[in-house]
């Protein structure tokens, strides 16, 4: 099977920010993590994937043709996005939100059924019936998770791109919907890519690390304990990694700075 999607030498210019060039690409079934600082190009670069940016230069291809071919309808029924920021300008009920991601699929007998089942996988359907604008924003998250869950939801070998999905969830929260995004796009072979600031998020639940660092690669690397002196570089501070059964946990030591003495 070839790859899903593939970056070669692209280049995306924002303002005076200029991320790249990069070469990547993202087989099938796929979990990545894009990690970095703030203000390093990640969700930048998510764009460019997402093709809410244009590249300044180089080539983008998914599922074996350039992404600026495929048309917008083709290309909702097999990638969705979920973006960081998600308001909504209208006080939209949450079902229609969620049935958002159906748009391409006009006609569809199933989207009822779909929807609720969606709010269900993002631990939402509680909120079926209210407002999406009086919603706390870990609620809008979550019913935003639902509906790319919907959008992808009859989809095969598609992709997924989520930017700082948990970040404003709990810690249990975050970890179970973690885990539903994982399990939903392995049980139909999608892609997931995601951008992250939680290392044991990233550690835990991805195969891969994209580690971007002003505006460039520093790695394309496994989410093994061995990436710890890289994750020690991107970020300039020393961690430390403990491992039990139940997985793994990074933490910043006390001596934060690289290259400080205690």
């Amino acid at each position: 099977m070839g790859s899903l999607l593939n970056l070669q030498d692209a280049r995306v210019t924002l303002g005076n920010a200029t991320i790249g060039p990069v070469t990547l690409r993202v087989d099938p079934g796929e979990r990545i993590a894009i990690l970095g600082p703030s203000g390093a190009g990640k969700s930048t670069l998510l764009r460019l994937i997402a093709r809410e940016l244009r590249p300044a230069s180089g080539a983008l291809h998914f599922d074996g043709k350039p992404l600026s071919v495929w048309s917008p309808a083709e290309l909702a029924q097999r990638r969705a996005v979920l973006p960081q920021q998600h308001g909504v300008a209208f006080g939209l009920p949450v079902e229609l939100v969620v049935a958002l991601g159906r748009v391409a699929r006009q006609g569809d007998g199933r989207q009822d059924a779909i929807v609720r089942e969606a709010l269900t996988q993002a631990q939402a359907d509680h909120l079926h019936g209210r407002r999406f604008d009086t919603l706390s924003g870990g609620e809008q998250a979550r019913v935003q998770l639902a509906r790319v869950f919907a959008q992808a939801w009859d989809a095969r070998d598609g992709l997924l791109l989520v930017d700082e999905p948990v970040a404003a969830l709990d810690p249990g929260l975050s970890v179970s919907l973690m885990a539903a995004m994982s399990d939903f796009a392995a049980e139909r072979g999608h892609a997931l890519v995601a951008v992250l600031h939680d290392l044991n998020l990233a550690m835990n639940h991805f195969d891969r690390l994209w580690l971007l660092k002003s505006g460039r690669l520093l790695a394309d690397c496994d989410a093994l304990p061995a990436t710890l002196p890289l994750l020690e570089q991107l970020y300039d501070t020393r961690l430390r990694l403990l491992r039990d059964e139940h997985g793994l946990a990074i933490l910043p030591m006390l001596s934060a700075a690289v290259g400080v003495r205690a």
